[in-house]
């Protein structure tokens, strides 16, 4: 499914968010390049999935700025944001009374104004769910979805927006690992725009071609994967030892191991 459009460019400046007057993000700048697939990456709580909500305006920066081909995201009206910027989240609620065909079919909603659903809203509801290998879904209700099977659908959904931008917090979680691979190379394949939260530190290597690492709400590190994934950052940030060589398909090949050897048993 690839994307003919060279994608749009994000960028954050000064990014601040504030919690219970704990800054959650503190002050971050980056430029995610056009058409790149860019991995946020960092340990728990270091205000990846934050970032992102900010970059998509789901939440407003304390401070700072999120930046949309230069504009910033809040001053945007929504059909404008959503017909540039799919978003999609960590976790969705079960309770939604809708077959997994019409959920995708909301991807359609920001271009459709008040008009009726057309032939060619269903053929890009129909690809996009081919992409992600869910049309054997269609008629099932979401509710009755497993989590993987709800993580697959609503990505499809963010695809069938058909925007040259896709946010996407942790878009692996749930899925078994033959999906996990599938869907990091559709995404690195797209030629949108591709933002994504990342927990697995060897699939951003093999398939990001940008990445920025956060500690603490703030960038350690950004550009590309050999210049940020280095042994002596990962040994800061993450506390592990890495081994870095180049696979047999020229990807970069990424290992880790425990710093030390542990904390004894229990």
């Amino acid at each position: 499914m690839k994307n003919t459009d060279p994608g749009i460019g994000y960028g954050a400046h000064r990014l601040r968010w504030t919690a219970n007057g704990r800054a959650v993000v503190d002050g971050v700048t980056f430029t995610v390049p056009p058409g790149s697939f860019t991995g946020l990456i960092g340990p728990n709580g270091s205000g990846k999935s934050t970032v992102l909500r900010l970059l998509a305006g789901v939440r407003r920066p304390s401070e700072g700025h999120a930046l949309l081909d230069g504009a910033d995201v809040t001053t945007l009206r929504k059909r404008d944001a959503a017909r540039r910027v799919a978003f999609v989240a960590q976790e969705t609620s079960a309770d939604i009374d809708m077959t997994a065909a019409q959920v995708v079919m909301l991807g359609r909603a920001p271009h459709q104004g008040r008009s009726a659903t057309t032939e060619g809203d269903m053929h890009v509801v129909e690809v996009a769910m081919k992409a992600m290998g869910v049309q054997g879904l269609a008629d099932r209700s979401w509710s009755t979805l497993s989590g993987g099977e709800r993580q697959r659908v609503n990505i499809a959904r963010a695809l069938a927006q058909r925007t040259p931008a896709l946010l996407l917090d942790e878009p692996t979680n749930h899925l078994d690992i033959s999906h996990r691979l599938d869907l990091m190379a559709m995404l690195a394949d797209t030629g949108t725009t591709v933002v994504a939260a990342l927990h697995e530190l060897d699939l951003a290597a093999r398939y990001c071609d940008h990445l920025v690492l956060l500690d603490g709400g703030r960038v350690i590190a950004a550009g590309p994967p050999a210049e940020v994934l280095t042994p002596a950052l990962l040994a800061q940030v993450y506390r592990v030892r890495a081994t870095v060589s180049e696979g047999p398909d020229g990807r970069m090949d990424l290992r880790l191991a425990p710093l030390s050897e542990g904390r004894g048993q229990f």
